[in-house]
C-alpha cells in the first residue's frame, strides 16, 4: 500500500498515512482517463446553438411572382433557403451532448486519476482543515506552508462553507467534497490537497 506524509495546517509533518492500494495504488489507465475527460467536457457543453428554418424566419407570406411567363425560376416564398434572409437547412438545434460511460469504467477512471497524483508525488494529505472564519489570506498561507504554488484541488469530507469562501478568490484553487471528486478536476489541477477524513470517504466508496 502506498504511504504518504500526513501534514497539519501549518505545513509540518505529523506522521504518515497508508492509502488503499486498490484506489490510490493502481496503474493508471490512460485510455479510460481520456474517455472520462471527453465525457465530462461533452456534458459541460450548453448545446444552446440554434438557427431558424424557413417556417421561423419572418416574411414570405406571398408568392414573389407568378409561376409562369416571367422567364425566371419558379419560387413560392422569399424565405426558402436559397434566398438571402431565408431559412437555414439542417442547422444546429438545441440539444444535450451528455452521455454516460459504464459505471465500472467511471470508477476505474477516478481511481486512475487519484493513483496518478500519488505516483507523481502531487498529493498532500492534511490531518484536518479548519478555519474559524472565511479569510482568503489564511488559506493562501496554508497553501504556501504546504508548498502548493500552482493550481490546487482541495477535497474536504463534507461541505465546509468557511473553507469554500476562503479559497474561492484564489486563482487556480477549487474546493470540492469527497462525493464531488471527479476525473476532470483531479487532472486539471497540479496538486491534490485532501483531508484525512476525505481520504477515508473516497476509499469507502471506491475500494
Amino acid at each position: 500500500m502506498p504511504k504518504v506524509a500526513l501534514y497539519n495546517q501549518n505545513g509540518s509533518t505529523v506522521g504518515e498515512i497508508e492509502l488503499n492500494d486498490s484506489v490510490f495504488g493502481i496503474e493508471p489507465n490512460k485510455h479510460v482517463l481520456f474517455e472520462a475527460v471527453i465525457m465530462q467536457r461533452a456534458s459541460l457543453r450548453q448545446g444552446t446553438h440554434k438557427v431558424k428554418n424557413r417556417s421561423e424566419v419572418s416574411g414570405g407570406g406571398r408568392k414573389p411572382w407568378r409561376q409562369k411567363g416571367t422567364g425566371r425560376a419558379r419560387h413560392g416564398s422569399i424565405r426558402s433557403p436559397q434566398w438571402r434572409g431565408g431559412g437555414t437547412v439542417f442547422g444546429p438545434k438545441p440539444r444535450t451532448y451528455a452521455y454516460k460511460l459504464p459505471k465500472k469504467v467511471r470508477r476505474l477512471a477516478i481511481k486512475s486519476a487519484l493513483s496518478s497524483k500519488v505516483q507523481e508525488n502531487n498529493i498532500v494529505v492534511l490531518e484536518d482543515l479548519m478555519l474559524e472564519r472565511p479569510k482568503t489570506k489564511e488559506m493562501v498561507n496554508i497553501l504556501k506552508g504546504l508548498s502548493v504554488e500552482k493550481k490546487a484541488l482541495i477535497v474536504t469530507a463534507d461541505h465546509n462553507e468557511t473553507v469554500a469562501l476562503s479559497a474561492r478568490n484564489i486563482p487556480g484553487v477549487t474546493v470540492v467534497t469527497a462525493a464531488g471528486v471527479n476525473v476532470l478536476d483531479v487532472l486539471n489541477h497540479d496538486k491534490l490537497v485532501i483531508t484525512k477524513a476525505a481520504v477515508e470517504k473516497v476509499e469507502e466508496v471506491l475500494a
